[in-house]
């Protein structure tokens, strides 16, 4: 037995000196098969462990300094906006929009709700009056609206631009011009229901007042609302959009034959344009409207393009007077047809007579850029426009984010500006 011990003693002193020289011991694995091991790490409480080697430490600085991965954004219970690309609730997925007009003249200024709109836009309403433009906003979650306009009438072009969208019309009147579309089946519109405000002069901007310093008439004073509107002056109600599409019973949802809106837009990456062999710099943008002097001027911090009417960057005061900006820009070549000595036109959006499209040259500018396109509009209202890469022929693709669209007559294309 005394034997035994000393043996024993003897192995576990040899066991200490050679963990001296290493931290691991192997020794025969319990169990039958004699020729299996195991290894075992003694643990050294009281001793300081060794320095890690150069390359352990670089290895180990090397795995800290990678990057956290971003979390992947959450898209439960949202979708990818047929009109702007961005995610937005899903509820609204099958949600028709509304199609708002807005007078764009001065005397109408300031303007609400613009930059609630998804997409904004300006064209030509009439030859008199040095070309002046009117908007037309297409507004996805017109239920956010608490004042939107001030609302005009509406012009034929209008219809043509806004029956793909399925868009729900909301204006104050137009020429019997319109009487054909209004007559359409599938044309949805509330007209002069909107609530009417007081508008003292003290609301115009200041820098408004030196363009025409006259208070503001009737025809300036209507805007769209969600809710009921009562005007404290005079104690009048006016119907809001919510009981005005309860009452008119139009259905809120796009139908069977809806077919899109024609854009198509990146998803996680973005466009500079950059690799077009067409591009060119495109950071100043003077449109030919004489009356209002329509301008796009790029903002390098914001990456979009900010709008200017009458020399002046517009703004939205119905949001903090923020810049009504886009991130997407087409400018579209499209004659017209003059409809009588008054100034009634319509563009030749498309041709009911001539051929099965109409077609046209134009611009797409996003990020500081242009590049020459192509667009095309068959001859079917609920079929939209679409849009093409000159250089390639290939369809479009937008960035995410709102998008603005003017219709240039052609008689003035050559006038349009981009630097």
């Amino acid at each position: 037995m005394r034997k035994k011990w000393k043996l024993a003693l003897a192995c576990m002193l040899l066991g200490t000196m050679l963990t001296a020289c290493s931290n691991t011991v192997e020794i025969p694995a319990d169990g039958d098969d004699i020729l299996t091991s195991q290894t075992i790490t003694i643990d050294e409480p009281d001793l300081t462990p060794p320095p890690a080697s150069s390359s352990e430490s670089t290895d180990k600085s090397s795995e800290e300094a990678k990057p956290t991965p971003s979390p992947k954004v959450d898209h439960t219970n949202m979708y990818q906006s047929e009109l702007t690309g961005e995610w937005i609730s899903k509820d609204l997925e099958n949600q028709r929009p509304v199609a708002i007009m807005v007078d764009n003249e001065i005397l109408t200024y300031p303007h609400y709700g613009i930059n609630q709109a998804d997409v904004v836009y300006e064209m030509m309403n009439s030859t008199a009056n040095g070309r002046i433009t009117r908007f037309m906003c297409i507004v996805k979650d017109y239920e956010q609206i608490t004042r939107f306009g001030g609302v005009r009438s509406i012009r034929p072009t209008n219809f043509l631009v806004g029956f793909p969208y399925e868009a729900i019309f909301c204006h104050d009147g137009g020429p019997f011009y319109i009487n054909d579309y209004v007559a359409k089946k599938y044309c949805a519109h509330l007209s002069g229901i909107f609530a009417r405000y007081t508008r003292p002069l003290s609301e115009r901007p200041s820098w408004a007042t030196s363009y025409a310093n006259k208070a503001y008439g009737s025809e300036y004073t209507e805007f769209v609302t969600w809710d009921e509107y009562k005007n404290p002056d005079n104690g009048k109600y006016s119907v809001g959009l919510k009981k005005a599409l309860d009452n008119a019973k139009f259905s809120k949802e796009y139908s069977s034959s809806y077919k899109g809106t024609g854009f198509n837009f990146y998803d996680d990456e973005e466009t500079d344009l950059s690799d077009n062999a067409k591009v060119s710099s495109a950071s100043d943008v003077s449109l030919p409207f004489p009356h209002t002097s329509t301008a796009l001027k790029y903002n390098k911090t914001t990456k979009t393009y900010d709008l200017y009417e009458y020399g002046q960057v517009h703004t939205d005061a119905a949001d903090n007077d923020n810049v009504t900006t886009f991130k997407n820009v087409l400018i579209l070549n499209c004659s017209f047809s003059q409809l009588d000595e008054h100034g009634y036109m319509i563009y030749n959006y498309y041709n009911y007579y001539g051929s099965n499209k109409t077609k046209g040259d134009g611009y797409y500018l996003t990020n500081g850029n242009a590049i020459p396109i192509k667009w095309t509009k068959s001859n079917n209202d609920s079929d939209p426009a679409h849009y093409y890469d000159a250089k390639t022929g290939e369809e479009l693709t937008l960035n995410v984010g709102k998008i603005y669209v003017s219709l240039v007559p052609s008689d003035s294309w050559g006038k349009v500006s981009i630097k």
